[in-house]
């Protein structure tokens, strides 16, 4: 889902490229070459590790005038605030945004992906790169999905044209704690994918936050195999918590013989 935001929102070359690498940090600097590229934006996930409900990523373009107005928020990690909190936050945030671009990823599509061998970090690379196609910002900030976060960076950069059209592009892992436009679209992603969650409560009952760590989320998964000997599309199948869950249960069923 893509939406620009307004009031009522529910080949260049480039002339110099830098690499600046420190630690988890990995900051690609290129000389502004398009006039196109315009605004600071940050890009992150909310859904990563679930075992039920989507992956949601979301980018936020901020014009530059309007980032000290962000930053007296208060905005940060999204895990670290409150669902109220959160809320509240997200209508300051598309009142201070030019433009929000949402991708959601259902457990479906990542079942399906991943049958085709494509894993989970390339899965959100590609959901990055499309949002910073869309963005198209003169400085783009990123939640790094992979553990090196240079090369994770380097992909979104060269994937997305931005490489070549002069963008200054920052990839550091836990960003959403370090830049408020990261932290924003690290609030409006856990949101969407909230509200997504609900929406599957209403239909399928309350199974937790859908998360592995989560007892009523696991016995949700349990449950439906018992009775019904599979599962609801909206659960992660090739996931190896619910590989763990059918193996459980087959070992049951052939102790009792």
């Amino acid at each position: 889902m893509k939406f620009d935001v307004d009031k009522n929102l529910s080949p260049a070359i480039a002339v110099q490229t830098d690499l600046v690498i420190s630690g988890s940090h990995s900051c690609i600097v290129m000389s502004p070459n398009d006039s196109k590229l315009r605004g600071v934006a940050g890009i992150d996930e909310a859904g990563r590790g679930p075992l039920v409900g989507p992956l949601v990523v979301c980018g936020v373009l901020f014009e530059q005038e309007t980032i000290r107005d962000l930053d007296s928020l208060g905005v940060k990690d999204s895990k670290m605030l409150t669902p109220r909190r959160r809320t509240q936050l997200l209508e300051s945030i598309k009142r201070l945004a030019s433009r929000i671009e949402l991708q959601s990823i259902s457990a479906s599509e990542i079942d399906r992906l991943r049958g085709q061998k494509v894993n989970l970090n390339e899965i959100e690379v590609r959901a990055f790169v499309s949002i910073a196609k869309s963005l198209k910002p003169s400085s783009l900030y990123l939640d790094a999905a992979d553990v090196k976060a240079q090369r994770f960076g380097i992909a979104v950069s060269e994937r997305s044209g931005l490489s070549t059209l002069g963008c200054k592009v920052v990839s550091e892992h836990k960003a959403d704690s370090k830049y408020p436009v990261v932290s924003a679209a690290s609030i409006v992603a856990k949101v969407e994918r909230d509200n997504a969650i609900k929406l599957l409560h209403e239909e399928f009952g309350d199974f937790g936050s859908g998360y592995p760590s989560d007892p009523k989320t696991i016995e949700f998964v349990r449950g439906f195999l018992s009775d019904t000997g599979k599962l609801p599309n909206i659960v992660r199948h090739s996931w190896e918590s619910v590989n763990r869950i059918r193996a459980e249960l087959k070992t049951q069923q052939l102790r009792l013989g």
